[in-house]
């Protein structure tokens, strides 16, 4: 397993997400008032770009709430910069590649930086094939308080784990 080079702290710090994959991110997620991301009345309540409001559905009040076009994209901006901050916080040991900086901040900007914990501890310690198994797994969500595959998420997590699964590094 090939690794990336060995960094001391706070190595990442200078990255911030690439304008592609903010695009990608953006053109991934819904760009909407508040909706149920699993459909119908399920899944939890989201708005706007992916940003969850709630866990569990909306109500019929939240389904009706208006958001401007302004109100979405300020609250993409900040759910993109806290999930930048979360990937700079913790994974200051491991040296990461643009490709490699953008698909955890996908991942983070997803699943929360709880969500993402082990991952970045994975990869911080240099285990980026396991990181990528871990991603690649994380494709389920509460519905009705069952675990169930989110469908959505299989190419999602596919594409995410992929720069931690390549073997060469430069």
């Amino acid at each position: 397993m090939a690794t990336a080079a060995r960094a001391t702290t706070s190595s990442n710090t200078h990255l911030t997400m690439s304008a592609e994959a903010r695009q990608r991110l953006r053109n991934r997620e819904q760009v909407r008032g508040y909706y149920n991301d699993m459909g119908g009345n399920r899944g939890n309540c989201t708005y706007g770009i992916g940003i969850l409001a709630h866990r569990g559905p909306c109500t019929e009040e939240e389904l009706q709430r208006p958001l401007s076009p302004a109100q979405v994209e300020a609250s993409f901006a900040v759910a993109v910069r806290e999930a930048e901050r979360a990937v700079k916080r913790n994974v200051s040991r491991q040296l990461l590649t643009q490709e490699q900086f953008d698909a955890l901040v996908s991942y983070a900007y997803n699943t929360g930086a709880g969500g993402a914990s082990r991952t970045f501890e994975l990869v911080n310690s240099g285990r980026l094939h396991d990181a990528a198994e871990t991603m690649s797994r994380n494709i389920r969500t509460t519905v009705n308080g069952r675990r169930v595959v989110a469908r959505g998420l299989i190419e999602r997590r596919r594409e995410e784990s992929a720069p931690f699964r390549q073997t060469l590094r430069r």
